[in-house]
């Protein structure tokens, strides 16, 4: 028999009460972080035209900040497991201060490039340490604490969008400067949190033990990562079909107008961030494999109708869709960590990261079907990707352990 994986040392607290203050904060620079990542897609349009850039420059600015904020993260998580930096989260945001003031000033595409790389490398940073922190903080209620922590992602992704409408598109890409006030205040916000941070090291020092052991054998940790892989790639593939086409799709099925197809994205966008509030604390009740269970697997009779019905309808099940799916990534990544644990920098980085790299490599395939089929024609294709989620049976049923 296989001995149990031995990891590296628990940088784990012991958080008696769950830290809601702390949870707030921490969700507060997720939206702020989220928000200002947005920006950079949402001004595509006016980088297009002050620069005259192609769509394959277009393609590489996504590239260089997918390339950053992805890649980075399993390898950034993977060094602070081993040697935990609790003032790396304000550093973190200053990149992303610094991506934002040349962004502002960019007077060629090089410098966008280097502004999205450094926006990017912020993020990369952020994520698998604030992670971390919302497990600190969670008090053993880790699902709750990630679902706190993601839903603050969410919103922020769902705002930037619609206050760049407001504050850049009618005056110009110099207006990008104002949400550095933004980034300063999340440096801000996330000084006091590694504050806190630091002071729970020295806590732990006292009360850990100095290795974290994997309750499974490595063969099998190994195949449930897979697995659990494979199902964030279902999971964003499909969300991304919604959050980057879904407009498209109803103005080009139902002839409607821009604003009542902004309202149907709206709403399940609204869904979703609902969904994540309500996965994180169900898997702490009834076991996370449960809940990712139900979420990819249970949402595939939803999607599988969605290219057939009928207005009305679409705008239920999109509804549907975007709570059930969205319930799974809290489940998911405690699942993970609690797979691994001591390692919680690098699965959050790993998955993070896998998250954002689906997205868009999502948007850019899905795209292509779109272009040379139908638009019709991706919702036909991505309804089946749900069903993946039947490998869920394969995974172990840690509960207990």
């Amino acid at each position: 028999m296989e001995n149990p994986q031995t990891v590296l040392p628990s940088v784990a607290v012991p958080q008696q009460r769950t830290a809601f203050r702390v949870l707030g904060a921490i969700s507060l620079a997720h939206l702020l972080n989220d928000m200002i990542q947005s920006l950079i897609l949402a001004i595509y349009p006016l980088l297009r035209s002050e620069f005259s850039l192609s769509f394959v420059q277009i393609g590489l600015i996504t590239l260089t900040f997918q390339v950053t904020a992805s890649l980075l993260q399993p390898v950034i998580g993977h060094y602070t497991d081993k040697h935990p930096q609790p003032w790396s989260l304000p550093i973190g945001m200053g990149f992303t201060l610094c991506g934002l003031v040349l962004l502002a000033l960019a007077q060629s595409f090089g410098m966008v490039l280097l502004a999205a790389a450094l926006v990017g490398t912020g993020s990369s940073v952020f994520h698998p340490e604030s992670s971390r922190v919302a497990r600190m903080a969670s008090g053993g209620r880790h699902g709750l604490a990630q679902s706190l922590f993601q839903v603050g992602g969410n919103a922020g992704s769902a705002l930037g969008p619609l206050l760049a409408a407001v504050i850049i598109a009618p005056y110009g890409k110099g207006n990008v400067a104002w949400f550095t006030l933004a980034a300063l205040l999340a440096i801000v916000v996330l000084l006091q949190i590694s504050r806190w941070y630091q002071n729970q090291r020295q806590i732990a020092k006292k009360h850990t033990s100095d290795v974290a052991i994997s309750p499974l054998p490595r063969k099998k940790v190994a195949m449930a990562i897979t697995i659990l892989l494979l199902l964030i790639f279902s999971k964003y593939f499909y969300l991304t079909s919604l959050s980057s086409y879904y407009t498209f799709y109803l103005m080009h099925k139902f002839a409607l107008s821009v604003q009542n197809a902004q309202l149907h994205l709206f709403a399940f966008l609204f869904a979703v961030a609902a969904g994540t509030v309500i996965g994180g604390p169900l898997g702490d009740k009834i076991g996370r494999k449960y809940v990712i269970w139900g979420s990819i697997l249970g949402a595939a009779p939803f999607t599988l109708l969605l290219p057939h019905a009928s207005l009305a309808w679409t705008g239920i099940l999109s509804v549907l869709i975007g709570l059930i799916l969205a319930s799974a990534f809290s489940a998911i990544l405690v699942y993970a960590q609690e797979l691994m644990p001591g390692r919680i920098g690098m699965v959050s980085g790993l998955f993070f990261g896998f998250a954002f790299g689906m997205g868009g490599l999502g948007a850019a395939v899905l795209g292509l079907v779109a272009d040379r089929s139908s638009i019709e024609m991706v919702y036909q294709i991505c309804a089946y990707l749900p069903l993946l989620g039947v490998f869920t049976v394969f995974l172990p049923d840690n509960r207990g352990r």
